[in-house]
């Protein structure tokens, strides 16, 4: 049977797992990430794809089994594309993340052309639109999921041009200054006005698209709005007042959308309330001793601002010696994947600024700073965001950032502190947090003291208007968003189109 939805993400939705000489395929452990939530979308459908790639060694692409079913999940199966480890350290450790990934996150001085592999992007994503059209029913919802796959649009329109294609954008789209630069900004331009949905995380980002299409293309724009209610839409860095919703480009009506993704509570809640959480949370608290806790959950990455972070962590126990012994700051920061040399540098600064630190202020009974470099089980990880005094999350630039999402959960609205940078999505749904600028250190001195000092009334009003927001727009109501949307495209697709499978790859073939 074909499938009526069709989701293309780099991630396999399983844990792989070998029991006694076999192979089983079984849902993912870790509830949290935005797997689950594409995964809730095949309940809607008979029958549904996931298309991902697997990275084979020569030997095992022989007897390679394409398609995988899961265990309990019977409406949808996995079509897997067997990549070697080459073509996967081209594609994905460094052109995406050499040359696209800076360009995304607006630091333009890490881009690389000279390594990136331009020719295997596009062959993979090739690849990508072939398997979605294979697995597709004539009419069916081929959804496509980061920039990663920003080719596949165009390749699919080729292939099936009846299709409705729906892109989402999982990183910040950046300025159209910035975007510019990349060498094959033609061609993911034209693969993305080949979509009939294009959605990002907050309007910043999609206003930043629509001026990128209009300065390389003749669009028209269709219509615009308002942004949605719960957005802000002035006074802050990522604000925008109004948003783009409908474009047309060569007979294609692309609607635009910007809403955040949600976290999802109650997962987080049950997981909370759950007696093996509340346990650790114990033990957590009794290991505290009456310190106060500060944690930060993220990976190393240049553009997370784990630097800044201990720098100005730094700075607070040189400003504060009445804090030394009566603060604890737990940060967890996930190394990165093997081949990943772009992030080396970013590494070797972390440790040593947070060996450093504890150096100079350690004590005896007291280290001010706990650093992981490994996953945290999810349970471990809620119970801190749970026993934290402050959460703080200060990327110098993020799509959206669900830690902050998930702390607020965690404390369910009745206590602690967020500490949040302008930069990324989520400080636009987020006003109530103690909002900083990264890049200050005035600003990072003074958000943390704030966090550390603020009345316990004010950081309650605080946390239970933001805990309004997170639990009302949440994954499901992203979701609902989004099939809403999906809808309303099929009845609107096929009329507002005009064939665009003719055109070859634009001039950044």
């Amino acid at each position: 049977m074909k499938s009526s939805l069709v989701i293309l993400y780099h991630r396999e939705p399983y844990d792989e797992v070998v029991e006694n000489g076999k192979t089983y395929y079984r849902p993912k452990k870790s509830p949290n990430g935005i797997v689950p939530t594409l995964k809730s979308f095949f309940a809607s459908v008979n029958q549904g794809t996931w298309v991902a790639w697997k990275q084979v060694t020569a030997k095992q692409k022989e007897n390679f089994q394409q398609h995988v079913s899961l265990e309990g999940e019977a409406n949808y199966s996995v079509r897997r594309l067997p990549l070697t480890a080459e073509q996967v350290k081209h594609f994905y450790h460094i052109t995406s993340k050499e040359a696209f990934w800076p360009i995304l996150h607006s630091f333009p001085y890490h881009f690389t052309y000279e390594s990136s592999d331009w020719e295997n992007f596009q062959t993979i994503n090739r690849l990508f639109a072939e398997a979605a059209c294979e697995e597709a029913a004539d009419d069916a919802l081929i959804w496509v999921h980061d920039y990663n796959l920003w080719l596949a649009p165009h390749y699919i329109r080729q292939l099936k041009p009846n299709a409705r294609i729906a892109f989402f954008h999982h990183t910040p789209f950046p300025s159209v200054d910035i975007f510019n630069i990349l060498p094959w900004r033609e061609a993911i331009t034209d693969s993305l006005l080949c979509c009939d949905i294009v959605g990002f995380h907050i309007p910043r980002y999609s206003e930043n698209f629509v001026n990128v299409a209009r300065s390389l293309r003749e669009v028209e724009v269709v219509q615009k709005s308002a942004v949605p209610k719960h957005i802000t839409a002035v006074g802050t860095a990522l604000a925008e007042p109004e948003m783009t919703t409908q474009l047309r480009y060569k007979g294609q009506l692309v609607n635009i959308d910007a809403f955040p993704v949600g976290t999802n509570p109650k997962q987080i809640l049950a997981a909370i309330h759950h007696p093996d959480t509340e346990k650790r949370l114990a033990e957590i608290r009794e290991q505290l001793d009456g310190r106060k806790l500060l944690i930060a959950a993220g990976r190393v990455d240049y553009v997370k601002g784990n630097r800044q972070m201990l720098e100005a962590y730094g700075r607070l126990l040189e400003r504060r010696p009445e804090l030394h012994g009566k603060v604890v700051f737990v940060m967890t920061c996930v190394t990165a994947a093997t081949g990943m040399r772009v992030y080396k540098t970013a590494q070797s600064q972390i440790e040593q600024l947070a060996g450093k630190i504890n150096g100079q202020f350690a004590q005896l009974g007291w280290t001010p700073i706990h650093l992981f470099t490994q996953p945290l089980p999810f349970a471990d990880l809620i119970s801190y965001y749970r026993a934290a005094d402050v959460c703080w999350t200060t990327p110098l630039r993020d799509g959206l950032n669900l830690v902050a999402k998930e702390y607020i959960v965690a404390q369910e609205g009745k206590a602690g502190a967020l500490v949040l940078s302008e930069f990324v999505g989520a400080a636009v749904e987020l006003p109530e947090a103690i909002l900083t600028n990264p890049y200050s250190m005035d600003c990072m001195d003074k958000a943390i003291d704030l966090a550390l000092d603020m009345p316990e009334v004010e950081k309650k009003e605080r946390m239970a208007k933001m805990y309004a927001t997170v639990t009302k727009y949440d994954v499901e109501y992203w979701a609902n968003r989004l099939l809403q949307m999906f809808k309303q495209s099929q009845s609107i697709g096929a009329n507002a189109r005009t064939t665009v499978s003719g055109a070859g790859l634009p001039s950044g073939d």
